[in-house]
């Protein structure tokens, strides 16, 4: 399996702390060595790096640790293949438009029998993931309108993802850069950073950081992982099934599937 990371935050905010964290699991503290990849929103556009080197050792993933980029929505993902090759185009988190701005989908799991059904969006890797993403697109513009209200939009992720859940391990992360859509299948933490603000430990590295002298008392930054960075703070453990919608750093809808149906709305 693969594992995940996204940032939601009132302010922009850079990610260096539990990146660097993440980026140990990629060959050195964990098996997740078959690439890496991160996008961080900016306003309306992406900044994105993907290589499909283990992040453990990737030099790219080094610049990153170290550059403080700012921003509000960030999301990342390590991987360990079992579908697809370990090539560039099979790094999430994959990127597309729609109505008028760059969604961002990164996927931890494997859907055993799913077969995307054919729209405007299209795979360019191999991976189940990416053709999901695409799947999930598809639906999207075809049963939602960029006008819709956010409640419609995110009322129908809600459905499409227990229908995926339905098929196998569906652990998600979507973003269009206003809000951060996550979905838990198995396994997910998440926890937000206000004041006051104290110092946290990496459970990956021998590395500290004192958020107090790196923030505002206004400052709210909320960090999903699939597995807990951090070995001195408390995470908030998802249940299966459950989903969070979050917006500058706070979770503003949220909810918990009932039992996956038995046919997905892939078909309807």
């Amino acid at each position: 399996m693969c594992e995940l990371l996204a940032m939601s935050a009132n302010t922009p905010t850079d990610l260096c702390f539990s990146f660097t964290g993440l980026t140990r699991r990629g060959g050195e503290t964990g098996p997740h060595k078959d690439g890496w990849g991160v996008a961080f929103y900016e306003g309306k556009g992406v900044r994105s790096f993907h290589d499909a080197d283990a992040s453990a050792s990737s030099r790219i993933a080094e610049v990153v640790q170290t550059h403080p980029i700012k921003s509000e929505v960030a999301i990342c993902h390590i991987r360990q293949a079992n579908v697809g090759d370990i090539c560039l185009a099979n790094t999430h988190p994959f990127i597309r438009e729609l109505w008028g701005r760059y969604w961002v989908f990164a996927h931890n799991g494997q859907l055993s029998n799913f077969r995307a059904t054919e729209g405007f969006y299209e795979p360019v890797g191999s991976t189940d993931s990416e053709a999901l993403f695409c799947d999930m697109l598809n639906h999207l513009r075809s049963h939602c309108r960029r006008d819709d209200p956010l409640e419609t939009v995110v009322n129908y992720l809600v459905r499409l993802s227990r229908a995926y859940a339905s098929e196998g391990v569906f652990n998600l992360l979507l973003s269009n850069g206003e809000w951060l859509f996550t979905y838990c299948s198995t396994k997910m933490a998440s926890i937000t950073r206000r004041a006051p603000f104290g110092p946290a430990r990496l459970k990956d590295t021998d590395v500290t950081v004192d958020f107090e002298s790196q923030t505002t008392p206004d400052d709210i930054v909320s960090v999903i992982v699939t597995e807990p960075l951090t070995t001195d703070e408390q995470w908030d453990i998802y249940q299966p099934g459950e989903w969070r919608l979050w917006h500058k750093g706070e979770v503003i809808r949220s909810g918990l599937s009932d039992a996956p149906p038995a046919h997905g709305v892939r078909h309807d």
